[in-house]
């Protein structure tokens, strides 16, 4: 990777898992309270939820170099191409990558995984990232 921060993938890695442990929101009791519910509406997703916000805000702030080779490390992990394959993942990440390449991302079921696959794969890891953030 030329243009992406391992620190950023890392970033949206944490994020993603934050987001990922949301389930579909289901109000059994409307008029009852986060403490009579042991704030289970903290893992309620919601269309205007902060994390999506937060990821979505972040991808949209890379640069396009940085955004296609985000979508080339997701397709590395998750298996689309070989590490030798590299610049065929990057070309196709550039032909992939729009104005809605957070859209496409965040779209893409079990994306921590995926690019922490692809992290490893070019024998980099989050680990002392997330020593250092949690």
């Amino acid at each position: 990777m030329d243009s992406l921060n391992p620190e950023k993938v890392c970033f949206i890695v944490m994020k993603a898992r934050e987001f990922d442990v949301k389930e579909d929101t289901v109000e059994e009791y409307p008029g009852s309270s986060d403490i009579d519910d042991d704030f289970r509406s903290i893992l309620s997703d919601y269309p205007d939820d902060p994390i999506l916000e937060e990821l979505q805000s972040f991808i949209n702030a890379m640069n396009e170099d940085e955004q296609a080779e985000l979508i080339a490390l997701t397709l590395l992990g998750r298996g689309d191409y070989l590490l030798v394959e590299w610049p065929e993942a990057l070309s196709d990440a550039h032909n992939r990558r729009s104005v809605f390449s957070s859209e496409y991302l965040l779209g893409i079921p079990l994306l921590s995984d995926f690019l922490e696959e692809g992290l490893a794969t070019m024998g980099q890891s989050c680990a002392s990232y997330e020593f250092d953030h949690l």
